[in-house]
């Protein structure tokens, strides 16, 4: 078949196939009705001129699709393809014809070559991101206050209360050099441990912390400090939660607890279930009401199904096959719901991606005291030696250029 996924590059006009799941029949797409349903033919080279012509670029595909898909009464109901218009005709018939010989469960192998509308959508934030982020630096480089008119920015930059910044050591341009500012200001937290000034009413100290933005109870913007604790002391109760060991052993290795538990409010006294994820950054432990837990209907192009959905919402791990990637290539992976991220989080096996750089030394080896030149700290070292991640700071380059990133290690 020619069938041929969104993310190809084609020159010619394309068209839409659309795969009707109430019938089984594979069709021409035509247009939409006032009402949000449908309309298609039967692939038939009598009507062929009469079908929906759409410019093959990605920039217009993308936007073309996502204001078609959202117009429709009820977009579950289909599946689409993007096809060359002159071979609308000839692909449909072939795909009937594979669609009539295939088993329920081997109708799901099309999602492979179906126009996602995550994907399309990803394709426009990520566009859009990326011009946000323009007109962010060329302000910042003008000098000017940007105003967060945006929904995708939660708070405005001249609401940021700079002079508690200045009191951590840290000023606008510090947080536009590392790339952090962007997502402070959507509300999230430094994707990174930052260099602070901290003082504990009786001394100033040099700490490593993660930052981000929230509104405290009076309304006020603030600068919550997320510190890194030495380690996680899993013999105390977390809100009412008593840990297991299957739960340390959850938390330690994947960052995730992996189920729905009951937390106490520690003022109202309320009981609410809950998910528990590990800040791998900081040891920190993250909670989030189920309430809050956003399941995704789609994930790289793979649409979910009410079990997987389940699954996910209940904190376990789930395997998923075909999925696709920002570069249009198929992979699989194991996914799970990330209390700290709010997000689906990919489990990719020894793998980090992190800001930076990842440095690596071998378990065969002890874990060192000092790495190129620079002292680990204690925190640094008990990482290492349980086999997590540790972020590094004050690195130099070949070129005597500083920089920082993170550390692990591996099995040989």
């Amino acid at each position: 078949m020619n069938i041929i996924g969104y993310h190809t590059a084609i020159s010619e006009v394309s068209t839409l196939l659309v795969f009707r799941h109430s019938n089984n029949s594979v069709g021409i797409v035509q247009g939409i009705e006032h009402n949000g349903n449908l309309i298609d033919i039967p692939p038939n080279r009598i009507n062929i001129d009469s079908v929906m012509r759409i410019d093959s670029s990605e920039d217009s595909f993308t936007d073309f699709y996502s204001d078609f898909y959202h117009q429709l009464k009820d977009p579950s109901e289909y599946s689409f393809f993007k096809v060359r218009e002159f071979e609308a005709h000839d692909t449909a018939l072939d795909l009937q014809e594979y669609i009539d010989c295939l088993s329920e469960v081997e109708r799901q192998d099309l999602k492979a070559v179906e126009v996602s509308i995550e994907a399309v959508n990803a394709i426009r934030n990520k566009k859009i991101n990326e011009k946000e982020s323009s007109v962010l630096k060329k302000g910042f480089s003008n000098g000017s206050v940007i105003s967060n008119s945006s929904s995708q920015y939660r708070y405005q930059i001249e609401d940021v209360p700079w002079d508690k910044m200045a009191e951590l050591g840290i000023d606008r341009e510090k947080l536009e050099e590392i790339g952090v500012l962007d997502s402070l200001l959507k509300g999230y937290k430094t994707p990174m441990l930052i260099p602070i000034f901290f003082n504990n009413g009786e001394a100033v100290s040099q700490i490593d912390a993660r930052l981000q933005l929230r509104i405290d109870d009076d309304g006020e913007l603030i600068v919550k400090v997320h510190r890194v604790l030495k380690k996680v002391d899993f013999r105390k109760k977390f809100k009412g939660h008593k840990f297991t060991k299957e739960d340390r052993v959850n938390l330690l290795n994947s960052g995730n607890m992996g189920r729905v538990v009951d937390l106490i409010d520690a003022v109202t006294g309320e009981i609410i279930p809950s998910l528990i994820s590990l800040d791998r950054l900081t040891n920190e432990l993250i909670s989030l009401r189920m309430e809050f837990a956003r399941i995704p209907d789609f994930l790289c192009g793979v649409r979910l199904d009410l079990e997987q959905k389940q699954v996910l919402r209940d904190g376990k791990a789930l395997f998923i096959e075909n999925m696709l990637s920002k570069k249009g290539k198929f992979f699989s992976a194991t996914v799970q719901f990330n209390a700290d991220r709010q997000w689906v989080k990919f489990m990719f096996e020894n793998k980090f991606r992190g800001v930076g750089f990842s440095e690596v030394i071998h378990s065969e080896m002890e874990v060192p005291s000092h790495f190129r030149g620079i002292k680990l700290r204690r925190w640094q070292i008990e990482k290492l030696k349980a086999g997590d991640i540790a972020y590094i700071n004050g690195l130099e380059s070949r070129k005597g250029k500083e920089y920082q990133g993170y550390m692990s290690l591996i099995s040989l």
